[in-house]
């Protein structure tokens, strides 16, 4: 879930919170056997409790948020992309279909009183908590979220505060605060003479921009609620440049939405902040030396600084705060606030905000990758962030590792800072400063940052969905790297040098890819629609390959399979296609085979290239010998947890090689002790706290039970056996 911790010094967001509100008012829910949903297949994990409803659809793109059993889905939202009115792709965040209960052990009182006990600072309101599925991790878990409305500690800064905790256990699972922002102390007002838009009003004028929506500049004269006055000037020059001016600080605020709006109708087509035409309101001299600014989703929000005497209003704060405003108008709900996705979330405010600076071509703010380099937050002239080697401010990762999912958001964001630097600028000496590459990866050649701010506003726009991070173990394509290959796909071409570009950046900061090569004359690329197929004896499966051109033209391509274990066979429907096409292949296990499970390598061979593929076969028992619990079960430290399964109609013996199918989401697997309880109370180990600091168990284990009876009770038992991390118990399946 979203965790926001309040730093000091910490550019942030206010989140538009877990609820998605679809942008269309007459959008009307679509039912799983719809066109669009129906052809993107297991792509976006569907169950019958589903219902999905349009949030936004336009050129092309569409997206949807999703319920299950009439609750919201936070982490379920859905992107399916068309191409000439036909399905072309679908991003989709759940590592697996929903399969929960909905009725909550703990009750709404309780995760009320839970929530109140996080708050820090004076409550105003305690909003009634609401029942939800959080699948922000991939998998769904029946959960409350609970809304604390007051203010923070400093009796100024308003917040929305929102505790998630789990709806079976009460265990607070993540909290963030709607209202983010930026903490520090300003020198000057910083833009200098610029020309600003105004509406008459009689014979004087109103801080009103009637070209971009409206926006409207007011000050709150240094209180923090009440009226917010709209500034009005007879002449229609207005302020001095000095902070003593009120209406510097509004020149700056008012300069900065209108840069900010024009960057993203200019550059992407995006019809202002919320898509809508819609202008930003900006309030100034907000508070009582008030060293603060914020994004509160609907409008900007300045304090005057140290003594009221240094407005926070530098363009780079104010294109990187409404940024957060277009990922979260874009992104239903935005990019979930913590972790790798959080991260994201940050780095976007950070490019755009650059981007916007640089669009102003300010000779008094000139565009570069440091962030808050103006408002000296630091007290010492440095910057917040440095886009171009983020590990420069002694916090942030400059390179991926396993360890960047559970920093701070701010952090986290560095590596796609670095990556979009090294996307634009180049590695290596720049203007804008030294960036080093992680590792042994091969130096960048940058393609100018207006391709790369292309690149990935697509990126954000047509592919992330509400979790997508960096890497990602359970649904390999929901990751940043994937998903801006796809935007530089379709924007530059497959293989185009922008293509490539985007593959070396990324490897550059350590976030590698199973990403398509590039070849300069014909190739083809293969995919399989299952990496597995099961069968019991006696029975056959199929699994779809598919072919499509990737270089040059179209060649015959011919399909033949490796080395099978006893008693299967594979073939091929049709065996010959031409690159574009694609084949049926059909897994076949005798009536006699004997449980198995092996490799199959698939190989397509064409004149230019040869691919392969491994296809894993398992020969499993029949239906009545095989069985699942899918129900989730949390996994908190230091505590022994269990699921259970039923066999009562299985005629088979046991076999010298059952296996037990284990998925466990858990961030340190050297903690867990695996065991399978046999009707009899016999334990068989299947996972003995190995595998270290290793991410989750998605594994096979063979067992010999042929000692065993197969009908009754089987329990596979979780030890955590060690302190700090948590997981869950997704789901496992015993055939014997």
């Amino acid at each position: 879930m979203r965790i926001a911790v309040a730093l000091a010094g910490a550019i942030a967001l206010a989140s538009g919170g877990l609820v998605a509100t679809a942008t269309t008012a007459s959008a009307a829910p679509v039912t799983p056997g719809s066109s669009l949903i129906d052809q993107a297949g297991s792509a976006i994990k569907k169950s019958a409790k589903d219902r999905y409803t349009v949030y936004s659809n336009k050129n092309g793109i569409t997206r949807y948020t999703r319920t299950y059993d009439g609750l919201r889905v936070y982490g379920g939202d859905v992107i399916i992309r068309t191409k000439a009115g036909k399905f072309a792709g679908a991003s989709a965040g759940l590592a697996k279909p929903l399969s929960l209960g909905t009725k909550p052990s703990v009750t709404a009182a309780g995760a009320a009183a839970t929530a109140k006990g996080q708050f820090r600072g004076t409550i105003t309101q305690a909003g009634t908590p609401e029942l939800f599925v959080d699948a922000s991790s991939g998998i769904g878990t029946l959960s409350w979220e609970t809304v604390i409305t007051g203010w923070q500690p400093d009796g100024q800064t308003p917040s929305r505060f929102h505790v998630i905790s789990d709806a079976l256990t009460g265990k607070v699972v993540g909290s963030y605060d709607e209202i983010e922002n930026i903490a520090g102390t300003g020198n000057s007002i910083y833009s200098g003479p610029v020309a600003l838009e105004s509406t008459p009003a009689g014979e004087s004028f109103t801080l009103i921009d009637p070209v971009r929506g409206n926006g409207s500049t007011c000050d709150m004269n240094n209180r923090t609620s009440g009226t917010c006055t709209t500034f009005t000037d007879a002449d229609n020059t207005w302020g001095t440049g000095a902070p003593a001016d009120r209406q510097s600080a509004a020149v700056d605020a008012h300069f900065g939405a209108a840069v900010t709006f024009d960057y993203f109708k200019d550059v992407h087509g995006r019809n202002g902040i919320f898509g809508d035409g819609r202008g930003v309101p900006s309030r100034v001299h907000y508070g009582n030396a008030y060293v603060n600014a914020f994004w509160d989703g609907a409008q900007m929000t300045y304090g005057d600084g140290t003594g009221n005497a240094k407005p926070l209003v530098a363009l780079d704060v104010a294109g990187h705060e409404m940024s957060h405003g277009v990922t979260e108008n874009v992104v239903p709900g935005g990019l979930t606030y913590s972790g790798e996705s959080g991260g994201l979330n940050e780095a976007t405010s950070d490019i755009f905000g650059s981007m916007v600076e640089f669009h102003a071509g300010s000779t008094e703010d000139a565009g570069d990758y440091d962030i808050g380099e103006k408002i000296d937050i630091n007290g010492n002239g440095s910057p917040l962030r440095y886009m171009y080697n983020p590990a420069l401010d002694g916090r942030s990762h400059s390179c991926w590792s396993t360890s960047t999912r559970s920093v701070d958001v701010h952090y986290s964001s560095g590596v796609a800072n670095h990556f979009f630097f090294n996307l634009a600028e180049g590695s290596g000496a720049t203007p804008y400063g030294t960036s080093p590459v992680c590792g042994a990866a091969e130096p960048v050649t940058g393609i100018g940052k207006e391709k790369a701010a292309k690149i990935w506003f697509r990126a954000l726009d047509a592919y992330f969905v509400s979790n997508t991070g960096y890497v990602n173990t359970t649904t390999p394509a929901n990751t940043a790297r994937a998903y801006s290959l796809a935007a530089a796909t379709d924007l530059y071409g497959l293989c185009s040098a922008e293509y490539k570009a985007v593959q070396t950046a990324w490897t550059s900061v350590n976030v590698a890819g199973n990403d398509e090569e590039c070849y300069d004359g014909n190739a083809f690329a293969l995919t399989l629609s299952a990496d597995n197929a099961a069968v019991g004896p006696g029975e056959s499966t199929t699994v779809t390959a598919t072919t499509a051109v990737v270089n040059g033209e179209a060649e015959e391509i011919t399909f033949s399979a490796g080395a099978t274990p006893a008693g299967v066979t594979v073939s091929f429907e049709p065996a010959t296609v031409t690159a574009g096409e694609s084949t049926t292949i059909t897994v076949s296990a005798a009536p006699d085979a004997t449980r198995t499970s092996g490799p199959v390598t698939i190989t397509a061979t064409a004149a230019s290239l040869t691919r392969s593929k491994p296809l894993t076969v398992k020969v499993g028992s029949v239906a009545a010998c095989t069985v699942t619990n899918a129900t989730a079960v949390p996994i908190p430290d230091l505590t022994t947890v269990t699921s259970e399964v039923e066999l009562g109609q299985c005629a088979a013996t046991p076999s010298t090689a059952s296996s037990v199918d284990v998925k466990i989401q858990h961030t340190y697997i050297g903690d867990l002790v695996v065991s399978l309880i046999a009707p009899d109370g016999t334990a068989y180990v299947l996972h003995n706290r190995a595998g270290g600091g290793t991410d989750n168990i998605d594994q096979s284990y063979p067992v010999d039970l042929s000692s065993e009876t197969a009908n009754g009770k089987w329990t596979l038992r979780v030890q955590d056996a060690a302190r700090a991390d948590t997981g869950t118990l997704t789901s496992w399946t015993l055939s014997v």
